[in-house]
């Protein structure tokens, strides 16, 4: 898609300079205002989803139209400001619509790419039941990679009755399974892991449960969740260049969007005298780095008179009209920028929870404090990688996700966590 998306620009760009404006096309400065087109081309495309979340063509026709529109009107923006044409308008608008066949191209490929790998991955799990059920529904949801569960059996079923009895391996070579994922029981069962070990020599791979969630869930299971806690480094912690460089990214980003709070705040007060009457900004303690507790801020979108705080509910009737529609478009997340710049919070880390709450999730989740090691952020993996979750029993859920961040915390992953929730505001989802 990218790729696809260079060679049309360039190549509208060369055959305008050769044909129409007679230039040298690489050697003036609209080459490099075709690059940075490009980027906002592909940034436009992976924002809206594509290639590889559109569901049928018509949503890919109808996704690959906003990218390419909502470019054209970028860039337009961008000459305008500058009052500059930057890139000839043949090519900005031309591009724009050039590119939808290989935005339907590559999501045809895409899709069938995922379609093959969900039937290569076929999974026998060999796990308690509640696991087994937890993890069926894992798969349905957004795994990082698909797979197909096609069996789970108990330890004791697949145990065997003599040394030459083989029922893992049987169940294995039956349903053509790829991977077989063992918990700990399993993993303590001499009869089960000496089959497992002949299933790896032909090639099946085997995982332990912990490892099976890391790599195609991005989670770690509630069931291993105490084991795990202590097991791995964590970034913010364990690696003192990683916490500078992130921090500096945090205030660059928090500059960048310092101006958009600022030009924000006249149409939220406009907007406020429609539909949310009250106070602009909404204060409240939360529990940040080391167990400080900090106010954060936001744009307040639930009616002046609510009472004492409790778990904000999705479509919860204290919110106001004109609230529903700054939730929608996450500019009441937009004060946050003073947080970020104070060093409360970070762009990307564990979303930060009321300090009753946290006492509460200590007490009931074991090692739920481990969260606070870090900087919390204004997005999350867990935000991007759950849905709106509003009780304990989600925050147990959002936890699984945490631990995976705090395991793999990098500047990579931090990156790709922004370019999703780019995706989800795009998108439109609300809290």
């Amino acid at each position: 898609m990218y790729a696809g998306t260079a060679a049309v620009v360039l190549g509208l760009g060369k055959l305008h300079a050769a044909n129409i404006g007679h230039y040298d096309f690489t050697g003036s400065a609209r080459f490099s205002w075709a690059i940075a087109y490009i980027g906002l081309l592909c940034a436009a495309a992976y924002g809206v989803g594509l290639p590889e979340l559109p569901a049928t063509p018509l949503q890919a026709f109808v996704s690959g139209m906003a990218a390419g529109a909502g470019a054209a009107v970028g860039m337009s923006v961008i000459q305008l400001a500058t009052g500059d044409a930057l890139l000839p308008r043949y090519v900005v608008f031309l591009s724009a619509v050039a590119v939808l066949p290989v935005h339907l191209l590559s999501t045809a490929l895409s899709a069938q790419a995922t379609r093959r790998r969900a039937g290569r991955d076929r999974v026998i799990a060999v796990v308690g039941r509640t696991e087994a059920t937890t993890l069926e529904v894992d798969l349905e949801m957004h795994p990082e990679h698909p797979a197909q569960l096609v069996s789970t059996f108990m330890a004791e079923d697949v145990r065997g009755q003599s040394p030459d009895d083989q029922p893992l391996v049987r169940a294995v070579e039956q349903a053509a399974a790829s991977v077989v994922v063992l918990d700990r029981t399993a993993q303590n069962d001499e009869a089960v892991v000496s089959q497992a070990a002949l299933l790896h020599e032909r090639g099946v791979r085997v995982r332990t449960l912990a490892l099976f969630y890391d790599e195609w869930l991005g989670k770690l299971p509630v069931s291993e969740l105490e084991r795990m806690a202590l097991m791995f480094d964590i970034g913010e912690v364990h690696r003192a260049r990683y916490g500078r460089v992130k921090r500096q990214l945090d205030i660059a980003i928090a500059l960048v969007a310092a101006p958009l709070l600022v030009l924000a705040t006249p149409l939220v007060v406009a907007g406020n005298t429609v539909g949310n009457r009250g106070r602009l900004f909404y204060r409240q303690p939360r529990v940040g780095k080391g167990g400080r507790v900090f106010q954060i801020r936001k744009f307040r979108t639930m009616s002046a008179d609510v009472g004492p705080s409790e778990w904000t509910r999705e479509d919860d009737p204290r919110i106001t009209p004109f609230g529903r529609v700054l939730r929608r478009t996450h500019l009441d997340e937009l004060p946050q920028v003073v947080n970020i710049l104070r060093g409360d919070i970070a762009v990307v880390g564990p979303r930060p929870e009321q300090p009753r709450y946290v006492e509460e999730l200590i007490e009931k989740i074991p090692f739920y404090g481990l969260r606070h090691l870090v900087r919390p952020g204004l997005t999350g993996w867990a935000q991007v990688k759950y849905p709106y979750g509003a009780d304990e029993i989600d925050a147990l859920e959002k936890l699984q996700y945490e631990f995976y961040y705090l395991r793999h915390q990098s500047l990579s992953l931090d990156l790709r966590i922004m370019g999703r929730t780019v995706r989800s505001v795009l998108g439109g989802g609300g809290r």
